[in-house]
């Protein structure tokens, strides 16, 4: 039998605890996000299909960025207990300085269609949290501009070698000028991969008005209102603007690039100088042997060439071959914070993100990227406890095993 009772008033009061009301509606969505794709549906629901298509989609079929989001999701962890994981370090040193955490803000083009606060909203987060921030050839926001955002952060430019040499080298020198400390000399973009969804969705730079573009923006109002109402959409190296994404690409890209250029480049450059868009060991060694100090294993976020390498089955591979040469980079399919973990048990140095910063940013300006940030902080953090470890140092292959689906009939030579 339970003996019941009456409870006392002051009794139910103190196992009641009422919640502070959250009254500003941004912050309110942003608090309930916890994951990747939390922050995702906020961004979907906030900006114009075509917009956020632009960021959520791939090349082609898509297939390179599934497959890129497949490999972290078949990954086996393995803990160590009974650690003292009462305190662990995330800082990682990369290129000769420090990171807070272990990944950094990867390079997009057009970023102020996202939201009109675009690269300044990711500099200033950056620097907020320590870790770097990089900046595109595409971007829409001034080199100076983003050293103004975050004057005494780490700021890293991405360079696209244009067919017109000299804007390309001027960018390098305003970068230099500005404190830029690293160069990424961009090397899988000869051409522009077929995005199809903004194809099919009729996206250009700057948005064009079309039946559907004005059926879509009806529940998007504050999108445009912030569109129309802020300074016009510039670039940081194209004067000319107009046609998709790839008719930009392809106009102002140089498909005939070769290693003289990256000699050229590092003769102008003054910092660190890292290769973006590797994919097969073979360059790796090459570009390790020609002094490069690092390499970034990357698939474009899966839109440049669909079925391409997947940069965190490469990994241990060219970790083992050059790791102790140069620092080795990681981006593509990136979604979580353990993802940041296992690249870095499997030889990475560090990370970059791209889509998690602009979701974020869709979702809410400088404010979305500040929750985007955290929430891939505390998934490294708690990662790590649950791994037993106390320090990105500590972190080795033997922490994560690689559960493949994909294995090649026949050995690659």
């Amino acid at each position: 039998m339970v003996n019941r009772q009456f409870p006392r008033p002051g009794e139910v009061f103190e196992l009641m605890r009422f919640r502070r009301p959250q009254l500003n509606a941004k912050r309110r969505r942003l608090e309930a996000a916890l994951t990747f794709d939390d922050i995702r549906d906020i961004a979907r629901r906030r900006a114009p299909k075509a917009v956020f298509d632009y960021t959520d989609g791939a090349a082609e079929s898509e297939e390179s960025y599934a497959r890129a989001r497949r490999a972290f999701a078949d990954v086996e962890f393995h803990p160590y207990v009974m650690r003292d994981v009462g305190d662990v370090d995330t800082a990682v040193t990369v290129f000769g300085s420090s990171s807070a955490l272990p990944f950094g803000i990867a390079p997009t083009g057009f970023t102020r269609l996202m939201h009109t606060e675009g690269e300044t909203a990711g500099a200033a987060a950056a620097a907020a949290a320590g870790i770097p921030f990089s900046l595109s050839t595409l971007g829409t926001t001034s080199i100076e501009d983003v050293h103004t955002a975050n004057p005494l952060g780490r700021n890293w430019f991405q360079l696209y070698v244009m067919r017109d040499r000299k804007i390309s080298h001027d960018l390098v020198r305003r970068a230099a000028k500005a404190g830029f400390d690293t160069l990424f000399f961009t090397v899988d973009t000869p051409v522009a991969g077929a995005r199809l969804r903004d194809k099919r969705n009729g996206f250009s730079i700057p948005p064009q008005l079309t039946l559907r573009t004005v059926a879509n923006a009806i529940p998007k109002l504050s999108w445009w209102f912030d569109f129309i109402t802020t300074p016009r959409l510039e670039f940081a190296s194209l004067s000319s603007t107009g046609g998709t994404v790839g008719d930009l690409l392809d106009s102002a890209m140089d498909p005939t690039v070769t290693l003289d250029e990256l000699e050229t480049v590092r003769d102008l450059w003054p910092g660190k100088l890292a290769v973006k868009g590797v994919q097969t060991l073979e360059d790796a060694r090459k570009l390790a042997e020609l002094g490069v100090d690092g390499i970034v294993l990357s698939s474009h976020g899966g839109r440049q060439l669909d079925r391409a390498p997947v940069p965190f089955q490469l990994l241990p591979e060219v970790a083992r071959e050059i790791g102790r040469d140069v620092d080795i980079l990681l981006d593509s399919g990136i979604t979580n914070g353990a993802d940041i973990v296992a690249a870095l048990a499997l030889g990475a140095k560090f990370t970059l993100v791209g889509r998690a910063y602009l979701y974020g940013l869709m979702a809410g300006g400088r404010v979305g990227v500040d929750r985007a940030i955290q929430i891939l902080s505390e998934q490294i953090v708690r990662t790590m406890k649950l791994l037993g470890v106390r320090s990105i140092e500590e972190l080795c292959p033997k922490h994560v095993t690689q559960l493949s689906r994909l294995q090649p009939r026949f050995p690659i030579a």
